[in-house]
């Protein structure tokens, strides 16, 4: 089996904002600005939360209620109306793409997708801003096992018309397009021995926990992150794009990664390692 810690969400090159981590320790993981959709920030809501407005605030005004969204990877059922038969999907293309086809990622693999979150709060005007001090960081905010996948590289609308519910996807309107792909959930997550099978295949995590943290503590930059021992290229398997040793530091924890500037997919290979399975179980049913 193989892990995909994919970076997804808000962050400086797309969106210019971190996604809010709220007052009551919830995530919200802002979808990038893609023009080519018809999906808008100000038809998603969290809670009480308007993200339309919260997007505006965070962003002064760069995107507001009325910008679409690219809402990938999509994981929250009751985000918009659906159809029968949904269930959670994520698209890929570009170098991204030939990066998971590389590595071998397939049916039965796991996404774990994380992103940049800030502690946000309304200041005295009712405008929504980081909270001074809080938490700056990386975080899981969702996770999908892989159950199909399908190659929309043709553009021919006939490649996904089995699965209807993708009428709002993203990905299925780009036309003809180089190795454009969609993962499809499985039903149920299996990790055998670790989860009962009562949990989706995929979803969001939609709160902040000490398992879903990815940054360090006491590290000034959130790109320096804490893994368990098993990530680190000495145990006899590597995290794609991170496997010069001088990154990795071990700790009385576990190892220390500093993660490269940028990339979208990194991929690990655990096998059937036990080590491995219980913390991906742990991680998800921390945060459901």
């Amino acid at each position: 089996m193989k892990l995909v810690l994919s970076r997804k969400g808000f962050d400086q090159g797309s969106g210019g904002a971190p996604s809010p981590i709220f007052e009551d320790g919830s995530l919200f993981s802002i979808p990038i600005p893609d023009g080519r959709t018809r999906q808008r920030y100000g038809d998603m809501r969290h809670g009480l939360h308007d993200i339309g407005e919260v997007v505006s605030h965070l962003t002064k005004g760069r995107y507001t209620g009325r910008s679409p969204a690219h809402v990938d990877p999509d994981l929250h059922k009751e985000r918009i109306d659906r159809r029968d038969g949904w269930r959670p999907a994520f698209g890929q293309t570009g170098a991204a793409q030939r990066h998971l086809e590389n590595q071998g990622v397939g049916t039965g693999d796991i996404f774990l997708f994380f992103g940049w979150f800030r502690d946000v709060s309304r200041n005295v005007d009712g405008i929504w801003r980081p909270t001074p001090g809080g938490r700056d960081i990386h975080a899981f905010h969702g996770w999908m096992q892989i159950g199909e996948v399908l190659d929309l590289s043709s553009g021919r609308a006939t490649d996904w018309l089995h699965y209807p519910w993708l009428c709002d996807h993203p990905h299925v309107s780009r036309g003809a397009e180089p190795n454009n792909t969609i993962y499809i959930a499985s039903e149920t997550l299996a990790l055998p021995g670790c989860i009962a099978s009562a949990v989706a295949g995929g979803g969001r995590m939609s709160r902040l926990t000490e398992a879903t943290t990815l940054t360090a503590q006491r590290q000034p930059k959130k790109s320096v992150w804490s893994l368990p021992d098993w990530f680190a290229p000495d145990s006899g398997r590597s995290l794609s794009y991170h496997v010069d040793h001088n990154r990795w530091t071990t700790t009385e924890t576990g190892v220390n990664l500093k993660t490269v500037g940028r990339g979208q997919e990194f991929v690990i290979d655990i096998g059937d390692d036990k080590r491995a399975l219980d913390w991906v179980s742990a991680l998800i049913t921390s945060a459901i």
